[in-house]
């Protein structure tokens, strides 16, 4: 990393790593670049999305000795009826493993909006706004939203987040994250990888 001053103005120089590819195989690569930055800029908190644990598991053995906390975010449990919630077996081996899950309300979601409204509603249109990144993107925003609101984390403190498409991650984010209804406060302040074709 190269760090340039221009009267006052402070250019910090670094690389995205852009993956060919969506999906599982990134996993490892994805991790290990985020495990590196947070290093870089002592961040003690990490945010991993995961539905049946692999991420997880992945992310306790790439960050096993170091003292930053992995926390594991699942989808919520309304999914449970289309097979995407964590079961309670799965649970316990990541928290076996030394890592916090947490189930909730997803961050984006309207709830009731939702229900009554269809997909068009103000959290649908972030959304698809930040799938215009990756899916990894949409939910590592979405999960860094749910850690906040259950307490987890704290608005506006520095964090990655890691998510993906389908099974394992490709995407990884630096955030300061706020509350759903404090939306515009979110920030996204580095993007450390990310698939170029999702």
């Amino acid at each position: 990393m190269k760090i340039y001053t221009m009267k006052e103005v402070y250019i910090v120089e670094n690389t995205i790593t852009y993956f060919k590819e969506s999906g599982k195989t990134n996993t490892l690569n994805t991790l290990q670049i985020a495990k590196k930055r947070a290093l870089e800029l002592g961040i003690k908190k990490v945010l991993v999305a995961s539905t049946h644990g692999y991420t997880a598991l992945e992310a306790a053995k790439v960050f096993q000795g170091t003292d930053i906390e992995i926390l594991a975010v699942s989808i919520s449990n309304s999914f449970e009826d289309l097979g995407w919630a964590m079961t309670q077996e799965e649970r316990n081996r990541i928290e076996k493993a030394g890592i916090r899950v947490l189930t909730c309300l997803h961050g984006l979601a309207d709830g009731v909006a939702e229900g009554f409204c269809g997909e068009n509603t103000p959290g649908s249109i972030v959304a698809d706004t930040l799938r215009m990144f990756s899916q990894g993107t949409k939910v590592a925003v979405e999960i860094a939203i749910m850690a906040v609101e259950a307490g987890f984390i704290s608005p506006g403190s520095e964090v990655i987040s890691i998510a993906g498409t389908n099974e394992g991650c490709d995407t990884a984010l630096v955030v300061k994250p706020s509350f759903a209804r404090k939306i515009k406060d979110f920030i996204i302040c580095e993007i450390l990888c990310k698939p170029r074709i999702p």
